[in-house]
């Protein structure tokens, strides 16, 4: 919205509104969207848990098969703490990001659209107080659904780049220069998978106080730097990278991201006040995969979220294992919860993560250069 007031100003002559200047620089729309986004989140916050709190009195079902410590002390805490990281995160980005920009509207689509899923999901399990939400069948096809038409809106509208016409329905592969796979409409299959990969893996990610968090603010750091630069043209000839032009919008979104997470943060710490829910970990994971497919970056998304990836992993992993053997890999899937059955403790287990998805965000940046 700011940024149409700035065009708006701008063509009409009105010079004098000096101010408004500031809102033509991306890293000045961004930080003020982590800004927004956070002083959003921690506002509606008090309010938001105790009326969470008055409507869902039992608070989020915890898994009686689950870690026992988890039954008494994270029972009668609420959920759907996503819906304050929605607030943030959207009105962040609409008040700051360019509004004819296609990229942005495309990432808003999949993060509304998963935000409503994982609320649907999350009522569900308050109401029935059960651990069981929407069939996971028809949870995964309309995943699907949003995020082909995510995709599909990105092919079909977004500008394309003279110099790799094909790059819209193509993969890039890290460590190479200009490789380029085109899949053509097969792009639509292959951008889901990304988006419903990245989803879910948060999702599952999402089990103890902070854990999710902080990786999704990493990661949203790691691609909003991305986006600025494969947006640009400059940087990205210099990194050698395919320019993807009006991407750079992203990184405002990223930065709403990054606010509304630290908004959260300040009452998800341990011990968490609420849960972020299916209605956080589906939006923001859905939200870092569709940002992920609109800078051209899919692959790096397996090592900036390597922390995901792994959690996914386990999960797949171990009931694959268990449904052939009869036997488990690890005490407990995901994974976090295999170093809770060692002995870790929650702190412990958190700051870990961090400190590997650190790492490999760090690593996955490493590839825009080694090329």
């Amino acid at each position: 919205m700011f940024y149409w007031l700035y065009e708006h100003f701008s063509a009409g002559g009105h010079g004098h509104v000096s101010i408004l200047n500031l809102v033509k620089y991306l890293t000045f729309r961004t930080g003020m969207a982590v800004f927004t986004a956070q002083v959003i989140v921690v506002a509606m916050g008090s309010r938001f848990i105790r009326w969470m709190q008055a409507k869902q009195g039992k608070g989020q079902p915890i898994r009686a098969e689950g870690i026992q410590r988890h039954i008494i002390e994270k029972a009668g805490t609420p959920t759907m703490g996503g819906v304050m990281i929605l607030a943030g995160l959207m009105i962040g980005t609409l008040l700051w990001a360019d509004l004819s920009n296609i990229y942005v509207w495309a990432v808003l689509w999949v993060t509304a659209g998963y935000g409503l899923l994982g609320f649907l999901d999350d009522y569900a399990k308050v109401t029935k107080q059960s651990s069981e939400g929407i069939s996971g069948r028809v949870r995964l096809l309309l995943e699907a659904g949003i995020a082909m038409s995510a995709v599909l809106l990105i092919i079909q509208f977004a500008a394309k780049p003279p110099e790799a016409p094909d790059l819209l329905t193509s993969v890039a592969f890290p460590l190479f220069k200009q490789a380029l796979l085109n899949l053509h409409w097969f792009y639509l299959l292959f951008g889901a998978f990304i988006i419903v990969g990245a989803a879910n893996a948060v999702n599952f990610t999402d089990g103890l106080d902070g854990l999710a968090t902080v990786p999704v603010m990493i990661a949203a750091a790691a691609y909003g730097l991305i986006a600025y630069l494969v947006g640009n043209f400059v940087f990205a000839n210099y990194l050698q990278l395919h320019f993807v032009p009006g991407v750079g919008e992203v990184a405002i979104y990223c930065g709403a991201m990054i606010g509304a997470g630290l908004g959260f943060l300040w009452y998800n710490a341990p011990p968490a006040r609420i849960f972020m829910g299916d209605t956080g970990s589906l939006a923001l994971g859905g939200g870092i995969g569709a940002v992920a497919v609109a800078t051209r970056q899919e692959i790096v998304l397996s090592i900036i979220g390597g922390l995901f990836v792994a959690e996914l992993l386990s999960v797949v992993i171990q009931v694959a294992w268990f449904k052939r053997t009869g036997r488990r890999i690890f005490l407990m899937a995901p994974i976090h919860h295999h170093f809770e059955k060692l002995g870790w403790s929650e702190s412990t287990i958190v700051i870990r993560f961090w400190i590997v998805s650190i790492m490999l965000a760090l690593l996955g940046l490493a590839t825009l250069k080694l090329r």
